[in-house]
């Protein structure tokens, strides 16, 4: 039997690149938990997942647009240098709060004499990804 929205699944999975580089596995590691249709994950491992049975294994690529989405120029912002409490190198994860108090991650991708460019893509936004998943149990 399939699970239904709203019903606690646990899962194990791999996700890979388009070039094989795996990403994420939780192998040796606990089940994956989570509510099917609450959001929790991304929406093409929701969907997968609700197709389904206990003990089934399905591999699928979900489209950039139904994982992180795709890059978004728009998310790239220019940085004074002198806004860090010391001078940045690219490849830094940084935390920043937006006007408003909500927090926001960035990878710095680049570093001039006077700033840096900030990237709020998700990492692996405007990536197809591949997921190897094994339904494990639904939670009663």
């Amino acid at each position: 039997m399939a699970p239904q929205t709203g019903q606690k699944v646990r899962v194990r999975y791999r996700g890979t690149l388009n070039d094989g580089t795996e990403f994420d596995s939780n192998e040796g590691r606990k089940p994956l938990e989570f509510t099917l249709g609450s959001g929790e994950v991304i929406p093409g491992f929701d969907e997968t997942v609700a197709t389904l049975e206990v003990g089934q294994k399905k591999t699928v690529t979900i489209p950039a647009r139904d994982a992180y989405g795709e890059r978004l120029d728009e998310a790239r912002h220019e940085v004074p240098l002198d806004a860090f409490p010391e001078t940045p190198e690219v490849g830094w994860m940084v935390e920043v709060a937006s006007a408003e108090g909500h927090r926001m991650a960035a990878t710095v991708t680049d570093i001039g004499s006077e700033s840096a460019v900030l990237d709020f893509n998700h990492p692996l936004a405007g990536e197809d990804l591949t997921f190897e998943i094994e339904l494990l149990e639904i939670v009663e």
